[in-house]
Protein backbone atom coordinates (compact mmCIF):
# COMPACT_ATOMS: atom_id res chain seq x y z
CA UNK A 1 0.00 0.00 0.00
CA UNK A 2 1.40 3.34 -1.21
CA UNK A 3 1.50 6.27 1.76
CA UNK A 4 0.62 9.14 0.53
CA UNK A 5 1.31 12.27 2.54
CA UNK A 6 -1.64 14.38 0.73
CA UNK A 7 -4.51 12.16 0.98
CA UNK A 8 -4.11 9.50 3.97
CA UNK A 9 -7.81 8.18 3.11
CA UNK A 10 -6.35 4.91 1.16
CA UNK A 11 -4.47 4.72 4.60
CA UNK A 12 -7.35 5.31 6.57
CA UNK A 13 -9.44 2.52 4.97
CA UNK A 14 -7.55 0.17 5.77
CA UNK A 15 -6.60 0.66 9.40
CA UNK A 16 -10.90 1.53 10.33
CA UNK A 17 -11.91 -1.61 9.69
CA UNK A 18 -9.11 -3.92 10.35
CA UNK A 19 -9.66 -2.05 13.77
CA UNK A 20 -13.07 -2.49 13.95
CA UNK A 21 -13.26 -6.34 13.44
CA UNK A 22 -10.30 -6.73 15.71
CA UNK A 23 -12.32 -5.41 18.19
CA UNK A 24 -15.52 -7.01 17.71
CA UNK A 25 -13.84 -10.05 17.39
CA UNK A 26 -12.05 -9.65 20.87
CA UNK A 27 -15.59 -8.63 22.39
CA UNK A 28 -16.79 -11.70 21.30
CA UNK A 29 -13.99 -14.12 22.62
CA UNK A 30 -14.15 -12.72 26.04
CA UNK A 31 -17.67 -12.93 26.11
CA UNK A 32 -17.70 -16.75 25.40
CA UNK A 33 -15.47 -16.90 29.09
CA UNK A 34 -17.58 -15.09 30.67
CA UNK A 35 -16.76 -11.49 30.40
CA UNK A 36 -17.93 -7.99 29.36
CA UNK A 37 -17.00 -7.13 25.73
CA UNK A 38 -15.14 -4.08 27.12
CA UNK A 39 -12.27 -6.36 28.18
CA UNK A 40 -11.80 -7.87 24.53
CA UNK A 41 -11.85 -4.71 23.30
CA UNK A 42 -8.66 -2.98 25.63
CA UNK A 43 -6.75 -6.01 24.90
CA UNK A 44 -7.00 -6.39 21.62
CA UNK A 45 -6.00 -2.53 21.60
CA UNK A 46 -3.12 -3.30 23.52
CA UNK A 47 -1.88 -5.68 21.47
CA UNK A 48 -2.56 -3.40 18.27
CA UNK A 49 0.24 -1.04 19.92
CA UNK A 50 3.83 -1.25 20.55
CA UNK A 51 3.24 -3.73 23.05
CA UNK A 52 2.68 -6.43 21.09
CA UNK A 53 2.22 -6.01 17.41
CA UNK A 54 5.27 -3.09 17.49
CA UNK A 55 7.71 -5.12 19.68
CA UNK A 56 7.11 -8.42 17.46
CA UNK A 57 6.55 -6.85 13.75
CA UNK A 58 7.25 -3.37 14.05
CA UNK A 59 6.58 -2.72 10.36
CA UNK A 60 3.30 -4.05 10.51
CA UNK A 61 2.33 -1.64 12.88
CA UNK A 62 4.24 1.34 11.11
CA UNK A 63 1.98 0.30 8.12
CA UNK A 64 -1.00 -0.11 9.71
CA UNK A 65 -1.04 3.20 11.44
CA UNK A 66 1.25 5.38 9.67
CA UNK A 67 1.54 9.03 11.22
CA UNK A 68 -0.80 10.37 8.57
CA UNK A 69 -3.70 8.46 10.06
CA UNK A 70 -3.12 8.60 13.71
CA UNK A 71 -4.55 12.44 13.93
CA UNK A 72 -8.36 11.30 11.90
CA UNK A 73 -8.16 7.57 14.07
CA UNK A 74 -7.83 10.04 17.43
CA UNK A 75 -10.50 12.44 15.82
CA UNK A 76 -13.11 9.56 15.10
CA UNK A 77 -12.14 7.96 18.33
CA UNK A 78 -12.84 10.99 20.47
CA UNK A 79 -16.35 11.79 18.86
CA UNK A 80 -17.23 7.99 19.64
CA UNK A 81 -16.24 8.35 23.04
CA UNK A 82 -18.36 12.00 23.23
CA UNK A 83 -21.42 10.46 22.19
CA UNK A 84 -20.57 7.33 24.14
CA UNK A 85 -20.12 9.92 27.53
CA UNK A 86 -23.44 11.38 25.83
CA UNK A 87 -25.50 8.28 26.30
CA UNK A 88 -23.80 7.41 30.22
CA UNK A 89 -25.56 10.60 31.60
CA UNK A 90 -28.72 9.88 29.17
CA UNK A 91 -29.04 6.64 31.10
CA UNK A 92 -27.82 7.43 34.70
CA UNK A 93 -30.74 7.63 36.44
CA UNK A 94 -30.62 8.26 40.17
CA UNK A 95 -33.72 7.24 40.56
CA UNK A 96 -32.13 3.75 41.16
CA UNK A 97 -31.56 5.31 45.05
CA UNK A 98 -35.06 4.92 45.94
CA UNK A 99 -35.05 2.28 48.76
CA UNK A 100 -31.28 2.76 48.79
CA UNK A 101 -30.16 6.38 49.20
CA UNK A 102 -28.13 6.04 52.39
CA UNK A 103 -26.66 2.60 52.14
CA UNK A 104 -25.67 3.97 48.49
CA UNK A 105 -24.68 7.10 49.53
CA UNK A 106 -22.52 5.69 52.24
CA UNK A 107 -20.70 2.85 50.91
CA UNK A 108 -20.27 4.95 47.76
CA UNK A 109 -18.27 7.22 49.51
CA UNK A 110 -16.65 5.06 51.49
CA UNK A 111 -15.21 3.51 48.35
CA UNK A 112 -14.19 6.52 47.08
CA UNK A 113 -12.50 8.24 50.32
CA UNK A 114 -10.58 4.79 50.66
CA UNK A 115 -8.89 4.99 47.25
CA UNK A 116 -8.57 8.43 47.57
CA UNK A 117 -6.31 8.48 50.44
CA UNK A 118 -4.46 5.15 50.06
CA UNK A 119 -4.11 6.70 46.47
CA UNK A 120 -2.67 9.99 47.32
CA UNK A 121 0.52 7.71 49.70
CA UNK A 122 1.12 6.14 47.17
CA UNK A 123 0.86 8.99 44.40
CA UNK A 124 3.81 10.68 47.20
CA UNK A 125 5.73 7.33 47.34
CA UNK A 126 6.03 7.65 43.24
CA UNK A 127 6.21 10.85 42.75
CA UNK A 128 10.01 11.17 41.94
CA UNK A 129 10.01 8.16 39.81
CA UNK A 130 7.05 8.69 37.69
CA UNK A 131 6.10 12.44 37.91
CA UNK A 132 6.95 14.32 34.12
CA UNK A 133 9.23 16.86 34.67
CA UNK A 134 7.52 20.42 35.76
CA UNK A 135 4.15 18.77 37.19
CA UNK A 136 3.37 19.76 40.68
CA UNK A 137 2.84 17.32 43.43
CA UNK A 138 -0.50 18.66 44.13
CA UNK A 139 -1.68 18.14 40.65
CA UNK A 140 0.07 14.13 40.93
CA UNK A 141 -0.96 12.96 44.06
CA UNK A 142 -4.60 14.31 43.75
CA UNK A 143 -5.16 12.62 39.92
CA UNK A 144 -3.38 9.38 40.95
CA UNK A 145 -5.79 9.29 43.85
CA UNK A 146 -8.97 10.05 41.78
CA UNK A 147 -7.86 7.35 39.24
CA UNK A 148 -7.87 4.85 41.67
CA UNK A 149 -11.73 5.52 42.98
CA UNK A 150 -13.17 5.09 39.58
CA UNK A 151 -16.01 2.31 39.01
CA UNK A 152 -17.01 1.90 35.70
CA UNK A 153 -20.97 2.27 35.71
CA UNK A 154 -21.96 0.98 32.55
CA UNK A 155 -19.76 -2.56 32.69
CA UNK A 156 -21.13 -2.68 36.17
CA UNK A 157 -24.50 -3.15 34.92
CA UNK A 158 -24.00 -5.18 31.54
CA UNK A 159 -22.03 -7.54 34.15
CA UNK A 160 -24.76 -7.57 36.76
CA UNK A 161 -27.58 -8.06 33.65
CA UNK A 162 -25.30 -11.15 32.04
CA UNK A 163 -25.51 -12.85 35.70
CA UNK A 164 -29.25 -12.38 36.32
CA UNK A 165 -28.72 -9.87 39.29
CA UNK A 166 -29.96 -6.68 37.96
CA UNK A 167 -33.70 -6.83 39.38
CA UNK A 168 -32.16 -8.26 43.10
CA UNK A 169 -31.67 -6.70 45.62
CA UNK A 170 -27.70 -6.43 45.83
CA UNK A 171 -27.95 -5.75 42.01
CA UNK A 172 -30.04 -2.51 42.55
CA UNK A 173 -28.29 -1.60 45.77
CA UNK A 174 -24.64 -1.83 43.28
CA UNK A 175 -25.83 0.27 40.43
CA UNK A 176 -27.12 3.13 43.38
CA UNK A 177 -24.14 2.81 44.34
CA UNK A 178 -22.02 2.96 41.07
CA UNK A 179 -24.48 6.43 40.22
CA UNK A 180 -23.71 8.32 43.00
CA UNK A 181 -19.87 7.00 43.00
CA UNK A 182 -19.65 8.14 38.82
CA UNK A 183 -21.04 11.62 39.86
CA UNK A 184 -18.62 12.10 42.78
CA UNK A 185 -15.67 10.58 40.77
CA UNK A 186 -16.54 13.40 37.46
CA UNK A 187 -16.72 15.64 39.67
CA UNK A 188 -13.38 15.20 41.52
CA UNK A 189 -11.81 15.05 37.55
CA UNK A 190 -13.28 17.91 36.66
CA UNK A 191 -11.20 19.54 39.66
CA UNK A 192 -8.36 17.98 39.09
CA UNK A 193 -8.41 18.81 35.24
CA UNK A 194 -9.26 22.64 36.40
CA UNK A 195 -5.85 22.44 38.79
CA UNK A 196 -4.05 20.62 36.15
CA UNK A 197 -4.52 23.29 33.13
CA UNK A 198 -4.69 26.58 35.69
CA UNK A 199 -1.23 28.27 36.16
CA UNK A 200 -2.38 29.82 39.33
CA UNK A 201 -4.57 29.34 42.54
CA UNK A 202 -6.91 32.56 41.14
CA UNK A 203 -6.90 30.66 37.55
CA UNK A 204 -8.19 27.45 39.09
CA UNK A 205 -11.20 28.53 41.25
CA UNK A 206 -12.03 30.58 37.90
CA UNK A 207 -11.82 27.60 35.84
CA UNK A 208 -14.16 25.91 39.22
CA UNK A 209 -16.49 28.69 38.97
CA UNK A 210 -17.10 28.79 35.28
CA UNK A 211 -18.02 24.94 35.71
CA UNK A 212 -20.29 25.43 38.08
CA UNK A 213 -22.15 28.63 36.27
CA UNK A 214 -22.29 25.88 33.03
CA UNK A 215 -23.64 23.22 35.36
CA UNK A 216 -26.41 25.42 36.61
CA UNK A 217 -27.47 26.75 33.17
CA UNK A 218 -26.96 23.33 32.17
CA UNK A 219 -29.68 22.04 35.02
CA UNK A 220 -32.11 25.19 35.20
CA UNK A 221 -32.23 26.62 31.90
CA UNK A 222 -31.14 23.68 28.94
CA UNK A 223 -33.24 21.22 30.80
CA UNK A 224 -36.66 23.00 30.85
CA UNK A 225 -36.14 23.92 27.14
CA UNK A 226 -34.80 20.27 26.37
CA UNK A 227 -38.09 19.14 28.21
CA UNK A 228 -40.73 21.31 26.06
CA UNK A 229 -38.58 20.94 22.96
CA UNK A 230 -38.85 16.77 23.55
CA UNK A 231 -43.05 17.13 23.88
CA UNK A 232 -42.97 19.19 20.90
CA UNK A 233 -40.49 16.67 18.68
CA UNK A 234 -43.29 13.54 19.42
CA UNK A 235 -45.18 15.03 17.18
CA UNK A 236 -44.19 17.55 14.85
CA UNK A 237 -40.53 17.35 14.33
CA UNK A 238 -39.04 14.32 12.15
CA UNK A 239 -37.01 11.75 13.91
CA UNK A 240 -34.08 12.57 11.68
CA UNK A 241 -34.06 16.49 12.81
CA UNK A 242 -34.41 14.65 16.53
CA UNK A 243 -31.12 12.96 15.74
CA UNK A 244 -29.46 16.12 14.79
CA UNK A 245 -30.40 18.26 17.58
CA UNK A 246 -29.14 15.86 20.14
CA UNK A 247 -25.78 15.12 18.65
CA UNK A 248 -25.43 18.91 17.86
CA UNK A 249 -26.19 19.50 20.96
CA UNK A 250 -23.55 17.07 22.70
CA UNK A 251 -20.85 18.39 20.80
CA UNK A 252 -21.89 22.32 21.32
CA UNK A 253 -22.02 21.46 25.51
CA UNK A 254 -19.05 19.61 25.36
CA UNK A 255 -17.15 22.33 23.36
CA UNK A 256 -18.51 24.99 26.20
CA UNK A 257 -16.67 22.82 28.84
CA UNK A 258 -13.52 22.82 27.10
CA UNK A 259 -13.40 26.48 26.36
CA UNK A 260 -13.87 27.10 30.25
CA UNK A 261 -11.12 24.27 30.60
CA UNK A 262 -12.52 21.33 32.17
CA UNK A 263 -12.59 18.48 29.68
CA UNK A 264 -14.85 18.00 26.52
CA UNK A 265 -16.13 14.72 27.75
CA UNK A 266 -17.52 16.36 30.96
CA UNK A 267 -20.10 18.56 28.74
CA UNK A 268 -21.32 15.73 26.79
CA UNK A 269 -22.12 13.72 29.58
CA UNK A 270 -23.46 16.80 31.08
CA UNK A 271 -25.95 16.98 28.50
CA UNK A 272 -26.86 13.33 28.12
CA UNK A 273 -27.96 13.94 32.16
CA UNK A 274 -30.26 17.08 31.40
CA UNK A 275 -31.58 15.38 28.32
CA UNK A 276 -35.15 14.25 29.58
CA UNK A 277 -36.03 10.61 29.51
CA UNK A 278 -39.34 8.90 28.88
CA UNK A 279 -39.71 10.13 25.20
CA UNK A 280 -39.68 7.53 22.90
CA UNK A 281 -38.34 10.00 20.00
CA UNK A 282 -35.44 10.45 21.71
CA UNK A 283 -34.91 7.01 22.55
CA UNK A 284 -34.79 6.08 19.62
CA UNK A 285 -32.47 8.49 18.45
CA UNK A 286 -30.15 7.55 21.21
CA UNK A 287 -30.36 3.88 20.22
CA UNK A 288 -29.35 4.66 16.52
CA UNK A 289 -26.34 7.02 17.54
CA UNK A 290 -25.59 4.14 20.51
CA UNK A 291 -25.72 1.37 17.35
CA UNK A 292 -23.16 3.03 15.22
CA UNK A 293 -20.76 4.98 18.18
CA UNK A 294 -20.10 2.13 20.14
CA UNK A 295 -19.40 -1.09 17.88
CA UNK A 296 -17.93 1.39 15.18
CA UNK A 297 -16.10 4.33 16.43
CA UNK A 298 -15.80 3.43 20.24
CA UNK A 299 -13.11 1.04 19.06
CA UNK A 300 -11.15 3.53 17.56
CA UNK A 301 -10.69 4.97 20.82
CA UNK A 302 -9.58 1.71 22.51
CA UNK A 303 -6.58 1.30 19.55
CA UNK A 304 -5.84 5.29 20.42
CA UNK A 305 -5.15 4.07 24.16
CA UNK A 306 -3.77 0.93 22.93
CA UNK A 307 -1.34 3.18 20.65
CA UNK A 308 -0.50 5.12 23.73
CA UNK A 309 0.26 1.96 26.07
CA UNK A 310 3.60 0.64 25.67
CA UNK A 311 4.14 -2.74 28.33
CA UNK A 312 8.08 -2.94 26.95
CA UNK A 313 8.68 -0.20 29.34
CA UNK A 314 7.78 -2.25 32.19
CA UNK A 315 9.73 -5.17 30.72
CA UNK A 316 12.98 -3.08 30.96
CA UNK A 317 13.08 -2.74 34.15
CA UNK A 318 12.05 -4.76 37.22
CA UNK A 319 11.36 -1.95 39.26
CA UNK A 320 8.95 -1.20 37.11
CA UNK A 321 6.91 -4.58 37.67
CA UNK A 322 7.13 -4.27 41.46
CA UNK A 323 5.00 -0.53 40.99
CA UNK A 324 2.82 -2.04 39.09
CA UNK A 325 2.13 -5.01 41.79
CA UNK A 326 1.78 -1.89 44.08
CA UNK A 327 -0.75 0.11 41.74
CA UNK A 328 -2.77 -3.08 40.95
CA UNK A 329 -2.82 -4.21 45.23
CA UNK A 330 -3.64 -0.34 46.08
CA UNK A 331 -6.24 -0.12 43.69
CA UNK A 332 -7.94 -3.51 44.74
CA UNK A 333 -7.45 -3.09 48.55
CA UNK A 334 -8.51 0.15 48.40
CA UNK A 335 -11.80 0.33 46.79
CA UNK A 336 -12.84 -3.83 47.20
CA UNK A 337 -11.99 -3.28 50.63
CA UNK A 338 -13.71 0.44 50.91
CA UNK A 339 -17.20 -0.53 49.19
CA UNK A 340 -17.32 -3.90 51.03
CA UNK A 341 -16.12 -2.71 54.55
CA UNK A 342 -18.76 -0.10 54.29
CA UNK A 343 -21.77 -2.43 52.85
CA UNK A 344 -20.68 -4.60 55.93
CA UNK A 345 -21.60 -1.86 58.12
CA UNK A 346 -24.62 -0.64 56.85
CA UNK A 347 -26.28 -3.85 57.07
CA UNK A 348 -25.36 -5.85 54.39
CA UNK A 349 -24.76 -9.37 55.14
CA UNK A 350 -20.94 -11.03 54.04
CA UNK A 351 -21.82 -12.18 51.05
CA UNK A 352 -23.97 -9.29 49.66
CA UNK A 353 -20.88 -6.58 51.01
CA UNK A 354 -18.35 -8.57 49.53
CA UNK A 355 -20.10 -9.04 45.71
CA UNK A 356 -20.83 -4.89 46.03
CA UNK A 357 -17.14 -4.75 46.81
CA UNK A 358 -16.08 -6.82 43.94
CA UNK A 359 -18.59 -4.71 41.29
CA UNK A 360 -16.98 -1.61 42.50
CA UNK A 361 -13.97 -2.68 41.70
CA UNK A 362 -14.82 -3.15 38.08
CA UNK A 363 -13.02 -0.19 36.41
CA UNK A 364 -13.80 -0.04 32.91
CA UNK A 365 -14.13 1.86 29.63
CA UNK A 366 -14.62 4.73 32.38
CA UNK A 367 -11.20 4.49 33.59
CA UNK A 368 -9.42 4.62 30.17
CA UNK A 369 -11.09 7.85 29.77
CA UNK A 370 -9.28 9.60 32.96
CA UNK A 371 -5.78 8.32 31.87
CA UNK A 372 -6.01 9.40 28.55
CA UNK A 373 -7.10 12.75 30.06
CA UNK A 374 -4.21 12.68 32.47
CA UNK A 375 -1.90 11.57 29.58
CA UNK A 376 -2.79 14.29 27.33
CA UNK A 377 -2.58 16.90 30.41
CA UNK A 378 1.12 16.02 30.95
CA UNK A 379 0.08 15.23 34.45
CA UNK A 380 1.72 11.40 33.74
CA UNK A 381 4.00 9.87 31.71
CA UNK A 382 4.11 6.89 28.78
CA UNK A 383 5.15 4.64 32.12
CA UNK A 384 2.58 5.27 34.48
CA UNK A 385 0.20 5.53 31.86
CA UNK A 386 1.10 2.06 30.70
CA UNK A 387 0.64 0.82 34.35
CA UNK A 388 -2.66 2.52 34.89
CA UNK A 389 -4.30 0.45 31.67
CA UNK A 390 -2.39 -2.74 32.95
CA UNK A 391 -4.55 -1.82 36.29
CA UNK A 392 -8.05 -0.89 34.85
CA UNK A 393 -7.86 -4.34 32.69
CA UNK A 394 -7.12 -6.72 35.15
CA UNK A 395 -9.68 -5.08 37.86
CA UNK A 396 -11.96 -5.19 35.53
CA UNK A 397 -11.06 -8.93 34.15
CA UNK A 398 -11.09 -10.05 37.62
CA UNK A 399 -14.97 -8.95 38.28
CA UNK A 400 -17.20 -11.36 36.81
CA UNK A 401 -14.99 -14.25 38.21
CA UNK A 402 -15.17 -12.85 41.42
CA UNK A 403 -18.61 -12.17 41.05
CA UNK A 404 -19.02 -16.28 40.21
CA UNK A 405 -16.76 -17.59 43.25
CA UNK A 406 -18.80 -15.34 45.56
CA UNK A 407 -22.09 -16.36 45.16
CA UNK A 408 -21.24 -19.68 44.07
CA UNK A 409 -24.51 -21.72 45.78
CA UNK A 410 -26.48 -18.48 46.35
CA UNK A 411 -30.09 -19.77 44.98
CA UNK A 412 -33.41 -17.97 45.53
CA UNK A 413 -31.69 -14.09 45.05
CA UNK A 414 -34.09 -11.55 46.43
CA UNK A 415 -35.71 -9.72 43.42
CA UNK A 416 -36.27 -6.06 43.29
CA UNK A 417 -39.52 -3.97 42.26
CA UNK A 418 -38.68 -1.87 39.14
CA UNK A 419 -39.57 1.24 39.53
CA UNK A 420 -43.30 2.56 39.23
CA UNK A 421 -42.36 5.51 37.06
CA UNK A 422 -39.39 6.34 34.62
CA UNK A 423 -37.17 3.51 33.45
CA UNK A 424 -37.15 0.71 35.18
CA UNK A 425 -33.28 -0.11 35.20
CA UNK A 426 -30.10 2.46 35.28
CA UNK A 427 -28.34 2.10 31.55
CA UNK A 428 -30.91 -0.22 30.85
CA UNK A 429 -32.38 -0.56 26.90
CA UNK A 430 -35.17 1.97 27.44
CA UNK A 431 -38.41 1.10 25.76
CA UNK A 432 -37.75 1.49 22.16
CA UNK A 433 -34.44 -0.59 22.02
CA UNK A 434 -33.87 -4.16 21.57
CA UNK A 435 -30.47 -6.13 22.29
CA UNK A 436 -30.26 -9.33 19.47
CA UNK A 437 -26.87 -10.73 20.26
CA UNK A 438 -25.11 -7.93 21.67
CA UNK A 439 -26.13 -5.18 19.27
CA UNK A 440 -29.19 -2.70 19.35
CA UNK A 441 -31.86 -2.63 17.61
CA UNK A 442 -33.68 0.21 17.29
CA UNK A 443 -37.73 0.89 17.33
CA UNK A 444 -38.31 -2.58 19.64
CA UNK A 445 -39.77 -3.57 22.73
CA UNK A 446 -38.49 -6.45 23.68
CA UNK A 447 -35.39 -8.15 24.10
CA UNK A 448 -34.36 -11.25 21.93
CA UNK A 449 -31.15 -12.40 24.01
CA UNK A 450 -28.60 -14.14 22.53
CA UNK A 451 -27.85 -16.78 25.42
CA UNK A 452 -30.91 -18.14 27.33
CA UNK A 453 -29.54 -17.61 30.41
CA UNK A 454 -29.48 -13.88 29.80
CA UNK A 455 -33.44 -13.89 29.57
CA UNK A 456 -34.44 -14.19 32.87
CA UNK A 457 -32.82 -12.77 36.53
CA UNK A 458 -32.86 -15.08 39.54
CA UNK A 459 -36.36 -15.03 40.36
CA UNK A 460 -37.38 -15.97 36.66
CA UNK A 461 -38.49 -13.00 35.57
CA UNK A 462 -37.41 -11.67 31.68
CA UNK A 463 -34.85 -8.68 32.06
CA UNK A 464 -33.66 -6.32 29.85
CA UNK A 465 -29.78 -6.32 28.35
CA UNK A 466 -28.43 -2.84 28.87
CA UNK A 467 -28.23 -1.20 25.48
CA UNK A 468 -24.74 -0.55 24.57
CA UNK A 469 -23.27 -0.58 27.92
CA UNK A 470 -19.25 -1.68 27.95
Amino acid sequence: MATSALDPLPDILIALPVVILACKAGAQLVRRIGQPPVVGEIAVGILLGPSLLGWLWPQAGAWLFPDSVLPYVGVLGNLGLLAFMFLVGLELDLGSLRGHSRTAVAVSQASIAVPLVLGSLLALAMYGSFAPEGVGKPQFVMFIAVSMSITAFPVLARILTDRGLYRTRVGALAMACAAVDDVTAWCLLAVVVAAAQSSSPFEAVTTALAALAFTLAMYYVVRPLLARWARRAERAYTESLVLVVLFSGLCLSAFGTDEIGVHALFGAFLFGVVTPRGSRVIERQAARLRAFTVPVLLPLFFVTTGLRTDLTLLASDPRQWLWAAAVIAVAVLAKWGGAAGAAGLAGQNRRDAMSIGALMNCRGLTELVVLNVGLSLGVIGPDLFSILVLMALLTTAVTSPALDLIRRGRSGEEPTAPPVDGPDTVGAAHAGDAVAGGDVVAGADVVAPADPSEASDASGRPVRRPAGVR
